[in-house]
């Protein structure tokens, strides 16, 4: 494995998991609270905790397979780090601009066009077609957000 390839293993998983993390958090914690505070606090949380954690993740999963190099393993470490930690803060910026409401939306909504975006490129670099993967993608990522709102009200129904 080379250093670009430790990148882009690093970065590929960092973007979706802080994507999709972040997503069903953002819309768990808004249906069951209807807190900004809370959502705020949940987004920081992610990106220090859980890109730690993937972080840790990767790192332990690069050693386990005994064929990389210690600088490749930490290349996909730190990547995988800052990438989900730097893509997990931008979900701050439409709460800091906008109602709660409105806030999970654009973040809805800038988090498809992130995916959407990667998805083509991975299409792009595996000779596929586009549609199919950028649809399985934004498939799954609706998925979550849709279990994480009917957790949240579920949640908020029995504990709120």
């Amino acid at each position: 494995m080379k250093i670009g390839h430790s990148l882009k293993v690093g970065l590929s998983f960092g973007l979706t998991s802080a994507i999709i993390t972040t997503l069903g958090l953002m819309v768990g914690l808004f249906s069951s609270t209807h807190s900004k505070l809370v959502v705020i606090g949940g987004i920081l949380t992610i990106a220090i905790a859980d890109s730690m954690s993937d972080a840790l993740g990767i790192h332990v999963s690069e050693e386990s397979e005994n064929v990389h190099t210690p600088k490749e393993i930490w290349t996909s470490t730190l990547s995988t780090f800052f990438s989900k930690f730097i893509f997990a803060l931008t979900f701050l910026i439409p709460l800091l601009l906008f109602d709660l409401y409105t806030a999970v939306l654009v973040s809805i909504l800038w988090g498809f066009l992130l995916l959407g975006g990667f998805s083509y490129y991975i299409a792009r670099q595996q000779k596929a077609k586009a549609w199919k993967v950028i649809g399985e993608h934004l498939l799954i990522a609706s998925f979550v957000i849709i279990i994480t709102f009917y957790a949240g009200e579920w949640i908020n129904s029995v504990f709120g």
